[in-house]
């Protein structure tokens, strides 16, 4: 037994666990703050996360409609209720990834955790206030009109520079949306 922990596996009734899989909320109050690079990286690897599940519902919703989704009569029309889906079936990937074990598919590679301030699991509440608060420049789209669609995006993407130019001053490395939710991510190299 004490071979097995050496190796760095933990005996608990009945099976053999990694100890990185048995950390605890003290475990992850020790671990270092993530750096920007690394929490950008696992975004960009979530955005493939993200895309393919955007195709899966619209396949779906697409084979349930008959192909009657998207209608193109001079100009595309898509039901009312298709895009609320998908801000929901998205939403509800980063809030399970969170709540279930603290990462998303991009986070796991670059060993990354979301925590609580206080270093154990983040709440349901902290979780959609997290996501409230980092979609919020998405709202920035609705300047397509004003601004156009190139306009609209560079407005996005300014915006999320900004919630995350904020992690560059914090000494816990929090983004404006951790702030707000009283969260971080940890690293647990």
């Amino acid at each position: 037994m004490d071979a097995m922990l050496a190796a760095g596996h933990v005996v608990c009734k009945r099976s053999l666990l990694p100890a990185a899989l048995l950390m605890t909320s003290s475990t992850l109050s020790a671990a270092m703050p993530c750096p920007l690079w690394r929490r950008l990286l696992a975004l960009v690897y979530d955005l493939l996360a993200v895309v393919a599940i955007v195709m899966v519902v619209g396949y779906v919703c697409q084979r349930v409609t008959g192909g009657t989704l998207i209608r193109t009569d001079g100009h595309a029309r898509i039901a009312w209720w298709y895009q609320p889906l998908q801000a929901l079936v998205v939403s509800a990937y980063f809030v399970v990834s969170w709540l279930r074990g603290g990462q998303t598919l991009g986070m796991r590679p670059w060993r990354i955790r979301l925590i609580a301030s206080g270093g154990g699991r983040p709440t349901l509440v902290q979780a959609l206030i997290r996501l409230l608060v980092a979609a919020s420049p998405m709202l920035l789209l609705g300047l397509t009109p004003w601004v156009g669609t190139r306009g609209a995006v560079w407005a996005v993407v300014i915006g999320w520079a900004g919630w995350f130019a904020v992690a560059a001053f914090d000494p816990r490395r929090r983004a404006l949306h951790d702030l707000v939710a009283r969260t971080e991510l940890r690293r647990i190299d």
